[in-house]
This record gives C-alpha cells, sequence and structure tokens, in this order.
C-alpha cells in the first residue's frame, strides 16, 4: 500500500481531521504574508547583517512555507478522490495540452475546478 493510499484511505475516515489540514494550510498561508508584512524592517535588517548565511536561510524558510501549504492541502483534498482511479497522481489539461498562452492555461484550469466541483457535490 503506498503512503498516497493511506492518506486517502485516513481521511476519508476522518474528515475532521482533514478539514483542519485544509484550514491549517490556509493559517499557515495567510499568517506567513501577515508575518513578512508586519516584520518586514526587522527581516531585512537581519538578512543585511550577514546576507551569505541569512539570505539562503530565508529562501528556505519561504521554500518551507510553500511545500507546508502544499501538503496540508492535499491532505485536506485526497478525501475526494474516487476509489476506481489507481493513480494517486493527477494533473489538470492545461499541463498536457496547454500551449505557451497563459490565457490557455488559466481557461484549461478553470475548466479543471468546475469538473472537480462538480464531482464532488
Amino acid at each position: 500500500m503506498t503512503v498516497c493510499s493511506k492518506i486517502k484511505g485516513f481521511t476519508r475516515h476522518h474528515e475532521r481531521i482533514a478539514d483542519l489540514s485544509s484550514l491549517l494550510a490556509v493559517i499557515l498561508f495567510f499568517g506567513s504574508i501577515w508575518f513578512v508584512i508586519e516584520y518586514q524592517g526587522v527581516i531585512f535588517s537581519w538578512m543585511k547583517a550577514n546576507m551569505v548565511v541569512h539570505a539562503p536561510a530565508v529562501a528556505i524558510a519561504v521554500l518551507a512555507v510553500v511545500f507546508l501549504v502544499i501538503v496540508l492541502l492535499s491532505i485536506g483534498s485526497s478525501r475526494f478522490s474516487s476509489e476506481e482511479d489507481g493513480s494517486c497522481f493527477r494533473t489538470f489539461r492545461g499541463r498536457r495540452h496547454g500551449g505557451a498562452s497563459l490565457g490557455t492555461i488559466f481557461h484549461n484550469w478553470v475548466d479543471h475546478m468546475e469538473h472537480v466541483n462538480k464531482k464532488h457535490r
């Protein structure tokens, strides 16, 4: 049994935990934005003290927050997947059939989101 299948099974049986992980993702996202806005002066002065060490530390912190938000949102949304699809990894049409145009990618993403919402009502 893959890790993805274990997460799907767990979140299907414990929907409150899946809802909580989605809520935590939103709180983490907006909380990190608030933190950066509130303490930007302190962050920039701290970075200027030693750019070689502190700038990569900030970059790693940003990447960690982005990764955690994506993981929490994935856990929260995994309860909606159907049992029939064996694969845990799917992509929306824009990644496979989209062109270089941002309008085409955005349109394909909107179509995908509408399909997902129809499927899970």
